[in-house]
């Protein structure tokens, strides 16, 4: 029996495959937004838990493709802000808004509330404050990607 350790699920993925999986996560967070349930908090935390890994995964896509090694954006475990301060410091133009709103899902560990603490699912971001970080980040980073297939393409011409 062969004891050859497993990679670690994602060192081997290429940024485009995250990429992919982002898009995946922010489809489903959008389809879950329809399920949202008024005056029923707890109705919000599948929408929240996706919204945030989608935006994860994207930030994820962009480190990759500025050169980080998957070890060290694991490394950042779910620290929203220190992804977008790589990001902003490897060309991601993020709004102030957005930064700061980053921030404070980092600050508030709202990815951890969205999983594991029901009764505190109240003292998160507003739902459309999330959407809208979520959009920002895909949209630029999904631009970011097609510029940078675009630049390959015209190089191996």
């Amino acid at each position: 029996m062969s004891s050859a350790a497993q990679p670690y699920p994602g060192e081997i993925s290429q940024p485009l495959e995250i990429l992919a999986l982002a898009e995946e996560y922010r489809q489903a967070a959008t389809a879950l937004r329809g399920q949202l349930r008024t005056k029923q908090p707890l109705s919000t935390a599948p929408f929240r838990l996706c919204a945030i890994q989608s935006i994860e995964l994207f930030l994820n896509s962009f480190l990759l493709q500025s050169g980080m090694k998957p070890r060290e954006i694991r490394a950042l475990q779910h620290d929203m802000q220190r992804r977008a301060e790589l990001s902003t410091n490897n060309g991601l133009a993020l709004r102030k808004k957005t930064a700061d709103h980053l921030e404070t899902l980092a600050n508030n560990r709202e990815y951890l509330i969205s999983r594991y603490e029901p009764a505190m699912v109240n003292s998160v971001s507003e739902i459309n404050r999330l959407l809208a970080t979520m959009e920002e980040v895909a949209n630029k980073v999904q631009k970011h990607s097609d510029s940078r297939a675009s630049i390959s393409l015209i190089s191996a011409a």
